[in-house]
């Protein structure tokens, strides 16, 4: 299987490294000129990866594509290309339609909306996509595994999902920053709050259940983390959160 990449940054760099790093027979990898050092690095690491002198040479060399690019120029970008009825086109843009996608790849055969996730360098990134397909399966499924909703919608539903990261580490960042008003030495507690959290989430992919339910493990009637639980729940904090999401999502479907 050969894979081409049409935009070389963080995710792209990721998912490479899955498909790259100690992996006997890895696949041919042809990367965009774009971001040549990202490229370039790569290619300096894994010997299964090439960097192109221009798009089309990507597309001239592999039949599965990754466009990874900043969504405003997707479609200024993707013009320039001559595709070709066997490709497979495997978007990781975030809200750009199917519709929209198969008019600026065509003929390309087959178009993917993908949610490739930076874990996808550790080969563990489960992967939202839509619609199903045997390529695009293979290739995630190779770095983490694949989740399909039923319907192209589902697709927002899970970006906005993922929006919740930066909010999630600035809760942790606030722990950390509490334990050092508290005294505590800044990267003892920085350490200490990446530790147990790092640990809850190893929990997290152990635990195949309802989310309450590990939650219930997590306390005591009575005790020091259900009175933390109680009082963000009375302060409407798992309010803010879904109408928060509300609002990614809606931006989300008026791309």
């Amino acid at each position: 299987m050969n894979y081409g990449f049409v935009g070389a940054g963080e995710i792209t760099a990721a998912i490479v490294e899955g498909l790259s790093k100690d992996v006997t027979d890895a696949p041919s990898i042809f990367l965009s000129p774009r971001s040549r050092s990202v490229g370039q690095e790569l290619a300096d690491r894994f010997p299964n990866v090439k960097v192109c002198a221009g798009n089309q040479e990507v597309l001239d060399n592999a039949t599965s594509i990754v466009l990874a690019v900043r969504p405003p120029i997707a479609q200024e970008v993707l013009a320039d290309l001559t595709f070709r009825p066997e490709h497979v086109l495997i978007s990781a843009l975030a809200g750009a339609r199917l519709a929209q996608l198969r008019e600026w790849a065509a003929p390309a055969g087959d178009v993917v909306r993908t949610i490739p996730l930076p874990p996808a360098a550790r080969r563990q990134s489960l992967t939202a996509m839509y619609p199903d397909n045997a390529a695009a399966r293979t290739l995630f499924d190779s770095i983490g595994g694949t989740v399909v909703p039923d319907e192209e919608e589902g697709l927002n539903v899970f970006s906005a999902a993922t929006a919740t990261f930066a909010a999630h580490l600035d809760y942790l960042g606030t722990i950390a920053a509490w334990m050092t008003d508290q005294g505590i030495e800044d990267t003892v507690a920085t350490t200490f709050t990446s530790h147990i959290f790092g640990q809850l989430g190893q929990s997290l992919l152990e635990h195949d259940g309802a989310l309450e339910t590990l939650t219930g493990k997590h306390m005591t009637p009575g005790g020091l983390n259900e009175q933390l639980l109680t009082e963000l729940r009375t302060e409407g904090v798992p309010d803010t959160v879904r109408h928060a999401l509300d609002g990614i999502l809606t931006r989300l479907r008026d791309r």
